[in-house]
């Protein structure tokens, strides 16, 4: 496994080793001990899965603290715009926002620590997302940032005309308006 750091604290990629034949290939998607020797010592306690049509966008989605959730997300069919912010007051990077393009083809991870919005937008016919959590859902502790918010300005990879987005995720508060309690 090769793990490569962003400009954003904490917020990881991960590439596993991929064995490939004839036959197809292999790879270990989590390996607890292989994530300690890379000093990432996570307890991770519940498993997510979306499916997703082309053009959908989900997000921008996270938890207050002490609810904040760590995700290790992947994609297992397809491919999408995996997009987080980091809404940790007193970052660096507070209020900017990472993107990278995950599918089954590269089997990249990302690893998303506590105080960042996650959300993706699908960029293939049908996209299947698969997340690990450190912390259980909470509805009272949900939050979200309106995915067309003009400040975050982000380029989902697809036509504003081709947007699926829930009237929840479109109703959700701008950035500047968003309720977060992540400091450093």
């Amino acid at each position: 496994m090769k793990v490569i750091k962003t400009k954003f604290s904490g917020l990881l990629i991960i590439q596993p080793r991929i064995y490939r034949d004839q036959r197809g290939y292999f790879f270990e998607s989590y390996h607890k001990n292989n994530l300690l020797e890379n000093g990432i010592d996570i307890n991770f306690v519940q498993d997510n899965q979306s499916l997703s049509n082309y053009g959908v966008i989900r997000g921008l989605h996270y938890q207050l603290a002490p609810y904040a959730q760590t995700k290790l997300v992947r994609v297992v069919q397809g491919k999408v715009l995996d997009v987080v912010v980091d809404l940790r007051q007193g970052s660096l990077t507070f209020g900017h926002h990472f993107s990278i393009e995950l599918s089954e083809e590269n089997n990249k991870q990302l690893l998303i620590p506590p105080g960042f919005a996650h959300g993706f937008a699908a960029l293939s016919t049908r996209a299947q997302l698969h997340y690990k959590c450190d912390k259980y859902y909470m509805p009272d502790y949900e939050r979200g940032i309106n995915p067309g918010d003009p400040y975050l300005n982000i380029q989902w990879g697809i036509g504003e005309g081709e947007y699926i987005i829930s009237e929840k995720d479109w109703n959700l508060p701008p950035f500047e308006e968003a309720e977060m309690n992540y400091y450093i």
